[in-house]
């Protein structure tokens, strides 16, 4: 065993010490109460962040400067790794802390950093993602959203869609066009606002596995002091890939259900031969999932080195998340199919896991969209990783006002 080994088993053993002394079962919870979005899971998710907070767990490969410990990424994924085994995987921070906040960081001003990242860290803030909208798809710089200058402040007038927790959240992050008469990257400014801003109308959107995860915002004449934008007038678009980077980096650093649950739920379900668990067929897929799951945590360590390093994620960050969400689709559907009848049981007291697999195989296709969509990021990983030469724009340095979308 190496130092390097050691240290990590000494690590390993404190945070799982310690998560068992100071963590509570989300098991432990009513089976209604126990998925993203039920108020006794969000209470519990605030509290265990607190405590987090509170011991120096809450973003341990954070720089010491932007609140964080200044540990290492190996650490980071240790605790990360301890938290999955004890079940504590909860999502609700992972926009504030995962994308918002590390862009109010390196491209806001002091004053923000003051503000912003003492709450965030310890779970007494909720971010959004004010970016997508009903006529921009995929193309998140053909924001329509207009923010116009009236003194100090401006006007905001648009319509944000997909919104993860906009109807939970304190705050956004929002992407709005302030020249519409520049090429459309050069003509978005970013702001952070008050969820609460009169003006600023949200309603969940009910997805097909009966949750409300995600929202769309109306803002109506929403008035935001310029002292609340985010970098400069018209770089926007540069903030925009801080947080887009930080928000596959946060999507790929999971590995979604893990293949400990796969044998859980299909302990005693019958095979062709036998247990569905010792069919060869099988175990071979199951090692499939277990050697990309692994390549996913290490992609992750080397990702969180770079941000422990005071580096921003690069283009590699789409890699994770492109495996990461055609994995956990992959994995949700082959187990339903081998759970038979039990897979059409939606009462989460009566299906295995609580229902683990059947909500995410109703949420599957949609992480294949969120955070950039399995296209997208295979154009960046062909563009910025391989090198390979970029798809033609026709838009490129026409003013947006000129385009057909931007009229």
């Amino acid at each position: 065993m190496t130092i390097e080994d050691r240290e990590a088993f000494i690590y390993r053993a404190q945070v799982r010490a310690w998560i068992e002394g100071n963590a509570d079962d989300p098991r432990a919870l009513p089976a209604e109460q126990r998925h993203s979005g039920a108020p006794a899971h969000f209470a519990m998710a605030r509290a265990w962040q607190a405590r987090k907070a509170e011991a120096g767990y809450a973003c341990i490969a954070w720089p010491s400067e932007w609140g964080g410990t200044g540990g290492t990424a190996l650490q980071q994924a240790i605790f990360q790794q301890e938290e999955a085994r004890a079940n504590l995987n909860f999502t609700y921070f992972m926009v504030g802390l995962g994308i918002c906040l590390p862009a109010v960081i390196q491209h806001g001003d002091a004053s923000m950093r003051d503000r912003f990242v003492g709450p965030g860290i310890r779970g007494e803030d909720l971010w959004c993602q004010l970016f997508s909208e009903p006529s921009g798809g995929s193309d998140v710089a053909g924001a329509r959203t207009r923010a116009v200058r009236d003194g100090a402040d401006w006007i905001v007038d648009g319509q944000k869609v997909w919104t993860s927790s906009a109807h939970h959240a304190d705050y956004g992050l929002l992407l709005a066009r302030t020249d519409p008469t520049v090429a459309k990257h050069a003509g978005l400014s970013m702001f952070w606002i008050d969820m609460r801003s009169p003006g600023i109308d949200v309603r969940p959107l009910r997805q097909m596995s009966g949750g409300s995860e995600f929202n769309e915002v109306f803002l109506t004449g929403v008035r935001v002091p310029d002292s609340q934008r985010v970098g400069a007038i018209g770089e926007g678009w540069k903030v925009t890939l801080t947080t887009l980077s930080n928000e596959r980096l946060s999507m790929g650093g999971h590995t979604g259900i893990g293949w400990q649950e796969v044998i859980e739920a299909l302990r005693g379900v019958p095979g062709p031969d036998g247990p569905v668990t010792e069919d060869a067929g099988f175990r071979q897929r199951l090692a499939d999932w277990y050697a990309n799951a692994n390549a996913l945590q290490q992609l992750s360590r080397r990702n969180l080195a770079r941000l422990s390093d005071g580096s921003a994620p690069g283009a590699e960050t789409a890699i994770g998340k492109l495996l990461w969400a055609n994995q956990t689709q992959d994995l949700a559907s082959h187990v339903m199919e081998l759970i038979g009848e039990y897979g059409v049981i939606s009462d989460s007291r009566l299906a295995p896991l609580a229902g683990a697999f059947q909500r995410r195989v109703l949420e599957a296709p949609g992480l294949r969209l969120g955070g950039g969509t399995d296209e997208i990021l295979r154009n960046i990983i062909a563009e910025r990783i391989l090198g390979l030469p970029p798809e033609p724009r026709v838009d490129k340095g026409i003013p947006f006002d000129a385009l057909p979308v931007g009229r």
